[in-house]
C-alpha cells in the first residue's frame, strides 16, 4: 500500500490556554476526498493551517507526500475561509500570476489558466478585474488559485460558505475532477449535504480530538437514529432521539407542557449523515445546503 498523500500523527496544537488540537490522526490517500466535520471551534481550521505548514504543531507530526509541509517544494494548494484575490489584477492575472509564483512556465500557467476557468464557469470573465467579480465568482476564482499548480495536496476550508448553487456546484464538480486525477482532498464543511454528494470519507473533530472516523454509510449505520426537531420561536432548537417519529411525535408534544406555546417548527429526520452528526455531537451548527431546504 503506497504512503498517504497527507498524513497527521498524534497532533497538538495550543494557542496559550486554549486546546486546538489534542491527539490528532488521520490520513488522506491520493485519490481520496476526506470531509472534515465539526463544530464551531472544533480545531478545522487549526488543523488545515498545520497540514498547509502555516503552522507548526506543539507536538506530532504533519507530512505531506512524506516531507514537512513548511519546507519547499510546496505541495499544498490551500484556499482558506477568507478569500485571498488580488482585486485590482483581473482573473486571468490573478491565474497566471500565482501559477507562475508556484513554479510554472508562463505557457503553462496560461493554458492552466483557462483549463481553470473554464471548470469553474470564469471562461467569460477572464479579463474582469476580480474586485468587480460577485460573492460567487470571487468565492470561484479563490478556489481556482488554489489549484492551479495541480498539487498532489488540495486543503479547502469551507470552500462553498454563503456561495450561490451555481457556485456550489461548480465547486463540487472541480473537487470531484482533482480527486479523480489523483490529487488527495481535505474538504473542510459545515454543508454535510455536500459531504454525501462527494462520497467522502469522513473525519468528524469535536473539542480537538479525533470524534468519529469512516465513510458516510459507516457513521450513519453506527450512530444515527431517527429524532424529532423542534424549534421554539426564541431560537431555542431540541433534538429528540426515537425509533420512529411520527408515532413518537404526539407524545413528545404533550410533554412540552406551557413550552408547546413557544414552539415555531416540527421536523422529523430519518436516519442519515445529519441524525448521525447530532447523534455524535449535539450540536446544531451543521446544515443543510440552501438549495435543499424545503420553500
Amino acid at each position: 500500500m503506497s504512503a498517504p498523500a497527507l498524513a497527521l500523527d498524534d497532533v497538538h496544537r495550543s494557542y496559550g490556554d486554549r486546546v486546538a488540537l489534542r491527539g490528532v490522526t488521520l490520513a488522506v490517500a491520493h485519490g481520496e476526498v476526506c470531509a472534515l466535520l465539526g463544530p464551531n471551534g472544533a480545531g478545522k481550521s487549526t488543523l488545515v493551517g498545520l497540514a498547509a505548514g502555516l503552522a507548526s504543531p506543539d507536538r506530532g507530526t504533519v507530512r505531506v507526500v512524506g516531507d514537512d509541509p513548511r519546507t519547499p517544494p510546496r505541495q499544498v494548494g490551500v484556499a482558506p475561509q477568507e478569500i485571498g484575490i488580488y482585486p485590482t489584477l483581473t482573473v486571468a492575472q490573478n491565474l497566471r500570476g500565482f501559477g507562475e509564483l508556484a513554479g510554472l512556465r508562463p505557457r503553462a500557467a496560461r493554458a492552466r489558466a483557462l483549463e481553470l476557468a473554464a471548470l469553474l464557469l470564469l471562461d467569460d470573465l477572464l479579463d474582469r478585474r476580480a474586485g468587480e467579480l460577485s460573492g460567487g465568482q470571487q468565492r470561484r476564482l479563490h478556489t481556482a488559485i488554489a489549484l492551479v499548480a495541480r498539487p498532489p495536496v488540495v486543503l479547502l476550508d469551507e470552500p462553498t460558505a454563503g456561495a450561490d448553487v451555481q457556485t456550489r456546484h461548480a465547486i463540487l464538480e472541480v473537487v470531484r475532477t482533482v480527486a479523480a486525477d489523483g490529487a488527495a482532498v481535505l474538504y473542510a464543511t459545515h454543508y454535510l449535504p455536500e459531504v454525501e454528494q462527494l462520497d467522502a470519507r469522513v473525519v468528524l473533530l469535536a473539542g480537538g480530538a479525533v470524534l468519529a472516523a469512516g465513510t458516510v454509510r459507516e457513521l450513519v449505520a453506527a450512530h444515527a437514529r431517527s429524532a424529532i426537531e423542534l424549534r421554539f420561536s426564541d431560537g431555542e432548537i431540541r433534538h429528540i432521539g426515537v425509533d420512529d417519529p411520527a408515532p413518537e411525535l404526539p407524545a413528545v408534544l404533550a410533554a412540552l407542557g406551557d413550552a408547546t406555546e413557544r414552539l415555531a417548527a416540527v421536523e422529523l429526520r430519518r436516519p442519515s449523515l445529519e441524525t448521525a452528526y447530532l447523534a455524535l455531537t449535539g450540536d446544531g451548527s451543521a446544515t443543510v445546503a440552501p438549495e435543499a431546504v424545503p420553500a
